[in-house]
């Protein structure tokens, strides 16, 4: 059983940074791909980036390219997603989510359906 609790959110003017947190309890870290997801007022949840069980590959969505990192503290069990410049259209409620892989090398799954564990969700809101 994988546990996952984010934390981070809160309210920023535009141009301004955040960075979630997303502490994972169990199992998470090894041999999974841990995902940063998030899901907008009347739209569907997307993926933002995501980070292998090796920690070699990482996704960015087109949209955070260049402002957001996602990176991985496996000492310490946790994920992280560093986020600068950020706009209105960042708004959303951001969501940890973790699937079990294969093998270190497996590239994470794109589609929320596939990804087992979810956190609570953190809120991130941008005001202009």
């Amino acid at each position: 059983q994988v546990q996952l609790v984010e934390s981070g959110g809160g309210s920023v003017q535009a141009g301004g940074s955040l960075r979630l947190s997303c502490a994972a309890s169990g199992s998470a870290f090894r041999g999974y791909c841990m995902g940063w997801f998030r899901q907008a007022p009347g739209k569907e949840r997307e993926g933002v980036a995501y980070i292998n069980a090796g920690g070699g590959n990482l996704y960015y969505a087109d949209s955070v390219k260049g402002r957001f990192t996602i990176s991985a503290d496996n000492a310490k069990n946790t994920l992280y997603l560093q986020m600068i410049g950020l706009q209105p259209e960042d708004t959303a409620m951001y969501y940890c989510a973790a699937h079990a892989t294969r093998n270190w090398n497996e590239k994470c799954a794109s589609g929320a359906y596939e990804y087992r564990y979810w956190g609570q969700g953190t809120q991130v809101t941008i005001s202009s």
